[in-house]
């Protein structure tokens, strides 16, 4: 006998959210390692709020939401919302109440400078690694360096002479609309001589010979052997020198934290004599991979076990770059200017090696 449909207004669920979750579920593990580090983290927040006025969205319900975006990869604010809406499972993380309203997209926009920005993300990355440390999972010797180019949410048009008004020579943009014709074919365009009228910060690079040139940022992460965790990151302007210079400031942070012999892991664009002296510099012995010609490291280097073993790890740290890309939304970025985009960086580490302590935390030995 057929069924008939019930058309139920509404119900009283005698139950929490936290009851409808599976307890195997991948975001208990990861909501338990968030929770922590805004605990420690509280009295920061407080003191990016007045002690007055109107009571303001938690912020914690918004950085739990920004973590939210970056693993399943929702490709906006606005859808954001949506799901937290009407998603259960999206509620619960973020500690959103059924009985509350979703709040409006544009709350991200107003808190970006506040509370979504660099600063939070690096102390937040920073209270993710010590629960790493904590649980025995971070490399004290070995680690590996290396970029990435991110391609900047502005279009090759915008790549205009610097101080140029609408037209130059019939090299402007014509037509109407707003996506103009641009002629700029045998123009020479560099970074000395032409700007993005859309993202100043972003600059023409690319990877490399044969690869086409686009407007990028450069991201620069440091991980350790062990497990491939990202201890330390930065983003900068994608500028030739720009991956040397960075894993130099990285290992100096590192090595302000660690005492004793550090060593790190590199492709062949670190093995410069500028990189290679800093470093050991530093006290770090640079395992960078050797050249043919001049290489600025020999067989004193080289013929250490230790050197094949860091070339062999140094390549799980495209596996970060790959997940980053790929579910992290920084495969075209989608916001503008070097602050905003570190922290949208910054965040995705962060959610990186969450994922990762997730599996890690899983294995029995770690229990």
């Amino acid at each position: 006998m057929r069924g008939d449909e019930e058309l139920q207004e509404g119900f009283i669920m005698l139950a929490s959210a936290d009851d409808r979750v599976p307890a195997e579920h991948p975001l208990r593990a990861i909501r338990k390692m968030v929770d922590e580090a805004l605990s420690e983290m509280r009295p920061l927040l407080t003191s990016l709020y007045a002690a007055g006025g109107r009571v303001s969205i938690p912020p914690e319900y918004l950085l739990r939401a920004q973590l939210l975006q970056i693993l399943y990869a929702i490709p906006s604010e606005r859808r954001l919302c949506e799901h937290i809406e009407y998603n259960f499972l999206f509620r619960w993380f973020v500690g959103l109440p059924l009985t509350e309203p979703m709040w409006h997209h544009s709350s991200f926009t107003k808190n970006r400078d506040r509370l979504l920005c660099s600063g939070v993300a690096e102390v937040f990355h920073s209270q993710i690694r010590s629960q790493a440390q904590a649980h025995k999972l971070l490399s004290r010797e070995h680690f590996s360096v290396d970029g990435t180019l991110l391609e900047a949410a502005a279009s090759l048009k915008s790549f205009r002479p610097r101080g140029e008004g609408e037209d130059t020579e019939g090299k402007g943009p014509s037509g109407g609309g707003r996506n103009p014709k641009v002629d700029f074919h045998g123009e020479k365009r560099t970074n000395a001589t032409h700007v993005s009228s859309t993202d100043p910060d972003a600059r023409l690079a690319r990877k490399g010979k044969g690869k086409e040139a686009k407007l990028c940022y450069c991201g620069h992460i440091m991980t350790e052997n062990r497990n491939g965790l990202i201890v330390e990151a930065t983003l900068t302007p994608a500028t030739g020198t720009s991956e040397v210079e960075a894993a130099l400031d990285l290992l100096s942070s590192e090595r302000e934290q660690r005492t004793g012999p550090l060593t790190v892991g590199a492709d062949k664009g670190y093995n410069t004599r500028h990189f290679v002296k800093e470093a050991r510099a530093l006290g770090v012995t640079p395992h960078v991979a050797q050249k043919k010609r001049g290489s600025a490291i020999d067989g004193r280097t080289t013929s250490w076990e230790g050197y094949g073993i860091s070339q062999r790890l140094r390549k799980r740290i495209e596996e970060c770059f790959g997940w980053m890309k790929n579910v992290g939304l920084l495969r075209k970025l989608r916001h503008r200017g070097l602050p905003k985009v570190e922290a949208v960086f910054l965040f995705s580490c962060v959610c990186c090696n969450l994922v990762r302590m997730r599996k890690l935390l899983a294995e029995p030995s770690l229990r």
